[in-house]
C-alpha cells in the first residue's frame, strides 16, 4: 500500500520548536563538500513531507537557483520582467515577500540568487548594520515557514556573515576525507567570532557527512573522529556518492523529482525525516535503512555561550 502523505496539519503545534520558524544556514568555507546539493535536496525533501520550506540562494554562483530550474544568466537578470533576488532584498530594493517564487514542488519556495550578488560585498560596506540586512529582511515572513534554508557561498565574506547573523542554527556538510577534518579549526574560530560579535544565540544543527562510502576505511575513520568530537551533533544519516545527485542539477530538478528511487533521493528524504525528528515534529518511518545509528531525542541546540567548560566554550564541543 502507498504510504500516507504527511500534511502540514499533521505536524502538531505543540511538538514544534519554541520558535515558529527555524533558519538554518548550510555553511562550510571549503568548496565542493555538497552545500548546494544539500540545500536544494534537503529543502525539497522537507517540502515533499508537507512542510512549507523557503530556500534562499545567498551564493553569487546562483547554483541553487539554476538547480531548481530558474534562469540565472545575465540576460535573465536584466530582463524587464525579472523577479527580485536576494541581492535586491539585501540592498533594500525589494521586500522578501516580493522576491519569493514558487517551485515545481507544492510546499517549496525560493528567493533566487544572482551573479550580481558578488557586488553586494562592496555595496554594503558603507551601509549601517550591514551584517543584519538579511536577518531584518526575512523577519516579516519567518512565521510562514517552519524551515528556512540559506545556501551560503564557500567564502567567509559579507554575504556569508549576513547568513550567519540571520541563522538560528548551522548545518555543516563535510566530505569524508582527511582535508575536511583539517579545515575544521579555521571554521571553528570564524564561527565563534561571528557568534560572539553578532549572534550569541547561534547554535549547531548538525554535521552532515557527504560523498560517503562506507566500504572504505577512510570514510569510517573520518566518521568516527567526527562522532568523538561532535557526539550526537553528527547526523545519523549520511549522503552517499550518487550519479543521480550529480545529474539532477543539469535538469533543473531536485533529485527527488529527477529520480525518486535513487540512493541520493532516499538519503535526503531520510535526512529530512531525521531533521524533523530532532526538532520534535511528527514524521513517517523511513522506507529504507540508510540511517546508521539511532536518532537522538529532540533537545535544545547548545549555543555559543552554553556552559560546557571555560576552555571549551564555543559552538563546537571539542574546542580546546
Amino acid at each position: 500500500m502507498p504510504e500516507e502523505e504527511l500534511q502540514p496539519e499533521e505536524i502538531p503545534s505543540e511538538s514544534r520548536p519554541l520558535s515558529s520558524s527555524k533558519v538554518i544556514a548550510v555553511v562550510n568555507q571549503k568548496g565542493g563538500v555538497g552545500k548546494t546539493t544539500t540545500a536544494i535536496n534537503l529543502a525539497a525533501a522537507l517540502a515533499l513531507e508537507g512542510v512549507p520550506t523557503l530556500l534562499l540562494d545567498v551564493d553569487p554562483q546562483a547554483n541553487t537557483t539554476g538547480g531548481l530550474g530558474f534562469a540565472r544568466s545575465a540576460a535573465a537578470d536584466e530582463a524587464a520582467d525579472a523577479k527580485p533576488t536576494v541581492y535586491d532584498v539585501m540592498l533594500g530594493n525589494a521586500t522578501a515577500e516580493s522576491a519569493i517564487q514558487p517551485t515545481e514542488i507544492e510546499h517549496l519556495f525560493l528567493i533566487p540568487g544572482t551573479r550580481h550578488m558578488i557586488g553586494a560585498n562592496v555595496e554594503l560596506v558603507g551601509v549601517e548594520r550591514r551584517e543584519h540586512r538579511l536577518r531584518e529582511a526575512i523577519e516579516p515572513i519567518r512565521g510562514r515557514y517552519p524551515f528556512i534554508l540559506l545556501d551560503c557561498p564557500p567564502a567567509l565574506d559579507l554575504l556569508t556573515l549576513n547568513a550567519l547573523v540571520a541563522a538560528d542554527t548551522l548545518l555543516v556538510p563535510m566530505q569524508a576525507e582527511y582535508f575536511a577534518l583539517e579545515g575544521i579549526s579555521e571554521l571553528i574560530s570564524t564561527l565563534d567570532k561571528v557568534a560572539a560579535a553578532f549572534n550569541p544565540g547561534l547554535a549547531l544543527e548538525g554535521v552532515l557527512l557527504t560523498m560517503y562510502d562506507d566500504r572504505t576505511n577512510l570514510s569510517q575513520q573520518v566518521r568516527q573522529n567526527l562522532l568523538n568530537f561532535f557526539k550526537d551533533k553528527v547526523f545519523t544519516t549520511t549522503i552517499p556518492r550518487n550519479v543521480r545527485l550529480a545529474e539532477a542539477p543539469s535538469h533543473g530538478k531536485p533529485v527527488a523529482l529527477y529520480d525518486p528511487r535513487s540512493r541520493g533521493a532516499e538519503a535526503y528524504r531520510e535526512l529530512a525525516l531525521e531533521l524533523l525528528a530532532r526538532n520534535g515534529m511528527t514524521t513517517r518511518k523511513p522506507r529504507k535503512k540508510l540511517i546508521i545509528d539511532d536518532i537522538p531525542p529532540p533537545r535544545q541546540n547548545f549555543s555559543t555561550f552554553e556552559a560546557i567548560g571555560e576552555e571549551k566554550r564555543g559552538i563546537w564541543p571539542f574546542r580546546k
